[in-house]
């Protein structure tokens, strides 16, 4: 089951702008079990205009951009829990309101004993050519789950819909991931 932190957080208001960074930079991160920060590098700090004080202990929803579907979140979790890493396009919200698109890489950190005992995330920049085929697709799964009653119901709606669209071009999340960028081009594209 896919875990959402109930750890109240203050997310910013989206400005409706959108910042970058650099093309060799790379935002790091590590959580607990629970998706709570328990490291962050310079350019995460950086990029998302928090304090070290104010990511650490604060659940890595902090970041969530209010137009980022709930089911790629949820398909996230549901990999990273059963020990799998997961490559997605994430849109987050920084302090002050600014979004900014990454690439992550999320991997489960394991424990002398093999138990998973957090998760390790690296972000890159994405391929412009990439994001053009992310936008609308989360937006139409945006809408799905918005025709639902409840947060869960919408989530699991965009779930079934990505799942379907994943099906019927006969591909995995990640070889989909892969595809979006000409530049890592695997197969067709349901973008």
């Amino acid at each position: 089951m896919a875990y959402e932190s109930h750890i109240p957080v203050h997310r910013p208001t989206p400005t409706g702008r959108e910042t970058q960074f650099g093309e060799n930079e790379i935002i790091v991160s590590k959580t607990d079990t629970r998706g709570v920060i328990t490291y962050a590098n310079d350019v995460f700090m950086r990029v998302s205009g928090y304090s070290e004080a104010e990511l650490i202990g604060k659940p890595h929803s902090i970041l969530r951009h209010p137009s980022m579907p709930r089911c790629v979140f949820y398909l996230l979790w549901e990999t990273i829990q059963a020990g799998k890493e997961i490559f997605a396009y994430v849109l987050n919200t920084a302090k002050n309101g600014d979004a900014y698109w990454v690439h992550a890489h999320v991997t489960p950190s394991h424990g002398k004993s093999g138990q998973i005992v957090g998760y390790h995330s690296n972000r890159r920049l994405p391929y412009p050519d990439a994001l053009a085929k992310v936008r609308p697709l989360y937006a139409t799964l945006l809408a799905e789950e918005a025709k639902h009653g409840s947060n869960r119901e919408g989530m699991m709606a965009g779930v079934a819909m990505l799942q379907s669209l994943l099906a019927s071009n006969n591909l995995t999340y990640d070889q989909f991931v892969f595809s979006l960028s000409e530049k890592t081009r695997l197969g067709n594209s349901i973008a």
